[in-house]
C-alpha cells in the first residue's frame, strides 16, 4: 500500500482522503494513519504547489547553476552543500556525475540578482572552483506537469 499511495499523493497532493482509500482499497482512518508514518520517518517531505508564474505578474527568474568544488576530507561534498541549500534564494542542490559537483537550482526578481548571488556568496565560498550559470528562459514541463500547451487552430475548415 506504501508504494502505491506515494505514487498517488506524488501526482496530486490535494487528493481527497475518501477516494484515496478507495483507490487503495483501505479504510480513510488506515490511510491517514499510514500518511503520518511516511511524514515521521521523513519519507514524505512536503507538499507544494506547481504554478506558472509566466501566467502571473509577478516577475521571477530561475536558473541552473554548475559548480565544481573541492570536497572536504571526511565530509566529502555534504558539508559545501548544506551550506549552499541554508541561502533562501536556493530552490535546490544536487550531487551530480560527470562534468561538475553539484548543480544549484535558484531564484531571484532578476538577472542581475541572481549573477550577483553567484558571483557575491556562491564563487567566494572557500571550496567553490568554479561555475557556469544557465538562466531558464521558458518552462515547458516542470516535475512531470505540462505547462505550456500547444495551442489548437480553431479556425474552421472551408471546403469548396
Amino acid at each position: 500500500m506504501r508504494e502505491e499511495l506515494l505514487a498517488l499523493i506524488e501526482k496530486n497532493s490535494r487528493i481527497d482522503l475518501g477516494e484515496l482509500a478507495v483507490l487503495l482499497g483501505a479504510g480513510e482512518a488506515e490511510v491517514v494513519s499510514e500518511l503520518s508514518a511516511l511524514e515521521q520517518e521523513g519519507i514524505i517531505c512536503g507538499y507544494h504547489t506547481m504554478i506558472d508564474w509566466e501566467k502571473t505578474s509577478r516577475e521571477k527568474v530561475s536558473a541552473l547553476i554548475e559548480v565544481r568544488v573541492t570536497p572536504q576530507r571526511g565530509q566529502g561534498f555534504d558539508s559545501i552543500a548544506e551550506r549552499i541549500y541554508q541561502y533562501p534564494e536556493v530552490q535546490s542542490v544536487y550531487l551530480m556525475s560527470g562534468g561538475y559537483d553539484l548543480m544549484i537550482i535558484l531564484e531571484g526578481k532578476t538577472l542581475r540578482e541572481v549573477s550577483s548571488f553567484v558571483s557575491e556568496k556562491l564563487s567566494a565560498l572557500e571550496s567553490v572552483i568554479s561555475t557556469a550559470t544557465h538562466f531558464i528562459l521558458k518552462k515547458y514541463k516542470d516535475h512531470g506537469t505540462v505547462l505550456s500547451r500547444k495551442k489548437e487552430d480553431e479556425r474552421q475548415m472551408i471546403t469548396p
